[in-house]
């Protein structure tokens, strides 16, 4: 009985980075350029068997990490208006999208730095994915709409040329970060859930899962409908539910939305062994009610999800949790954590 070959284009084969460079195309030289690597070939990545202990990350840093890569936009955006008056709609736009994909590329250093200190979940049996060979242009297409969309989605809804950063409310913010990140959570386990259980929506999430072990540039390594679903779909219809619950959410509050955002879903494809929690200002109590999500619940979710999976939460576990789809952590338990030799997550 012949045996099915395997499609080409799911070869998870990564050995470009030591190619001739004279083979290279633009999408290499963009990713070098950028280094955005998740390892570097010349440095050793630390293994650890899974019965050590896994250091615990303490939960401020990663909100001081984010409020000032996220205020530094906000800052050199008012002060332009105090020179030059308030900046249209493209401007905003360009000057945003640079943003994002300066504070993503430069968490991506940070945590290939964390990754050789510390290792990764699952490092004693394989090592993490690099990007395919047959991947790259994927793989850069997606991370440039990632940049493009995001920001564009945010400025159609909630840009007003009018409005300064010094407009943000304050008394708000704190609610809409952490009620952003449990809607967006809703709408996306409702999508993920569905596209591991439906033979429809599968084909189009099956690519995201090729990696059993991602690193932060597979985040966005999906097919087009799944692309667009993630970076436009589902913070759209969060946008709108947020809006009908009464929430302002005017254009500066959603991009530190979005930022908690960010932050999480890089970190939490990074696969880097601490206990680092995904982070919005709910943490505490979701701690309490043990809904919070950790790197290695997504991580499990790649290592060992497929068609009926579980941990589809991204931000948080409180779908999990309530609709019985989060299992059990292999590493990162409660009586495997080191409290002591906690992991540090640099701010340059």
């Amino acid at each position: 009985m012949a045996t099915a070959k395997r499609n080409p284009k799911d070869s998870l084969t990564s050995t470009w980075r030591s190619w001739d460079r004279s083979q290279w195309n633009a999408g290499h030289w963009l990713l070098e350029v950028l280094n955005v690597h998740h390892i570097e070939l010349d440095q050793e990545v630390p293994v650890h068997q899974k019965t050590e202990k896994v250091p615990y990350a303490p939960e401020l840093q990663f909100h001081r990490w984010v409020l000032i890569h996220a205020s530094l936009p906000l800052v050199l955006h008012q002060l332009y208006i105090k020179y030059f008056g308030h900046p249209s709609a493209l401007l905003a736009f360009v000057f945003y999208s640079l943003a994002l994909e300066f504070i993503a590329v430069h968490e991506t250093h940070v945590l290939r730095r964390v990754g050789h200190n510390i290792g990764f979940f699952d490092g004693d049996k394989h090592a993490r994915d690099g990007v395919p060979d047959v991947g790259v242009g994927k793989t850069v297409k997606s991370l440039l709409s990632v940049i493009a969309l995001r920001p564009m989605l945010a400025i159609f809804l909630a840009y007003r040329v009018d409005e300064a950063p010094s407009s943000i409310q304050w008394g708000w913010l704190i609610f809409e970060t952490g009620m952003y990140a449990l809607v967006l959570d809703f709408w996306y386990y409702i999508f993920h859930r569905s596209a591991h259980e439906t033979e429809h929506l599968w084909k189009f999430h099956r690519t995201h899962h090729l990696t059993k072990h991602p690193n932060p540039l597979l985040t966005a390594y999906a097919d087009t409908v799944q692309e667009f679903i993630d970076i436009v779909g589902t913070p759209l219809v969060t946008y709108g539910t947020m809006k009908l619950m009464g929430f302002p959410l005017g254009f500066y509050e959603l991009w530190i939305c979005q930022q908690y955002v960010v932050f999480t879903e890089v970190l939490g494809h990074s696969g880097l062994r601490m206990l680092a929690t995904a982070v919005n200002p709910w943490t505490w109590l979701l701690r309490l009610c043990d809904m919070e999500l950790v790197i290695e619940d997504h991580d499990l979710h790649h290592r060992k999800g497929w068609r009926n999976s579980h941990n589809y939460g991204k931000q948080t576990r409180v779908w999990d949790r309530l609709f019985n789809t989060s299992i059990p952590r292999v590493e990162g338990y409660r009586d495997n954590i080191d409290y002591v030799n906690t992991a540090k997550i640099p701010l340059l």
